[in-house]
């Protein structure tokens, strides 16, 4: 199917049992609430799905149960960290094998490259494969921004076609509307400035807190598309301290924890990362508690 590229994403978490396996049962129960709230993708293996310790098999399994499960009614995107390009395209071509039908791809890992090697890699991923690309762009956290002229340079690169928008500075929507047009549909990648980026034409949402609260993750971009800002801003002011936890570099465990108090998944984390413990737990627990006793009724948000 084609990737529209539009909508609400979940960076999917990746649960493991307490003997460190996939825990295929709890991740499939996820997803399972995920499609129902109304989500239009899914981004499986990325920073939150725990991507630098998963095995090449079980992104394999998490991709083909998905694949299986959705039936072609939604998108599969695998995501792509890699530190060579090698790999990357190794990892692409395993991807579209797998059944994948999209791929989310960031620039070198642990290597910190130029502008013109990080372009190259870009360009090299993309000549090799069919599948449609969503680049990651987060030099917060992975030191490296992909630049307006970079994406200028990648423009005849046909399906490299839509930017995951994690700079954190707002504006740059504004830059990259104003200087490619609709050349890249971007999708905010920061669950805490949603509301502004989609204000400013950004088009979805790669979320985090959704694997939490789905149907308010939902509800607010669909209100937001909708042109029913009022109604969204109220559900965002409720949600905005859980959404902050996607902006702390504990981000995995502290989603995790908060999906598991909803009854969307487990706590359990991969070493070197720790479930949390003492202040800190109680904490995060007493932040998501709050939200869970004050959740707020949704308008019928799926008819929109």
């Amino acid at each position: 199917m084609a990737v529209q590229w539009k909508g609400v994403f979940p960076a999917l978490v990746t649960p493991f049992t307490p003997d460190d396996r996939l825990d295929i049962r709890v991740f499939g129960e996820n997803l399972s609430q995920q499609i129902s709230a109304g989500i239009d993708g899914i981004i499986i293996g990325g920073s939150l799905g725990e991507a630098s310790t998963l095995t090449q098999d079980e992104k394999e399994s998490l991709v083909k149960f998905s694949v299986q499960k959705i039936k072609g009614k939604l998108p599969v995107i695998l995501n792509i960290a890699e530190g060579s390009t090698h790999e990357a395209i190794e990892q692409a071509s395993l991807a579209q094998a797998w059944g994948a039908q999209g791929l989310m791809l960031l620039p070198p890992m642990r290597y910190k490259s130029d502008d013109r090697e990080t372009v190259q890699f870009f360009r090299d991923v993309s000549a090799s494969t069919d599948l449609p690309i969503l680049l990651y762009n987060n030099p917060i956290d992975y030191k490296i921004e992909i630049t307006l002229d970079m994406f200028a340079s990648l423009t005849d690169c046909v399906n490299i076609q839509a930017v995951k928008e994690s700079t954190r500075d707002v504006t740059n929507v504004t830059r990259m509307i104003n200087r490619f047009g609709e050349r890249y549909k971007l999708l905010c990648g920061v669950d805490t400035i949603i509301m502004e980026e989609l204000s400013l034409g950004a088009v979805g949402w790669v979320a985090g807190l959704v694997n939490a609260f789905p149907r308010e993750t939902v509800a607010i971009y669909r209100l937001m598309i909708a042109g029913r800002t009022t109604e969204a801003r109220e559900i965002f002011r409720w949600f905005l301290p859980v959404l902050e936890l996607d902006i702390h570099p504990k981000l995995v465990q502290y989603i995790k924890f908060a999906s598991s108090m909803t009854g969307m998944g487990s706590e359990t984390v991969r070493k070197p990362r720790l479930t949390l413990e003492g202040e800190e737990r109680k904490k995060i627990e007493g932040i998501v508690k709050q939200a869970i006793a004050t959740r707020p009724d949704l308008p019928d948000y799926l008819a929109l």
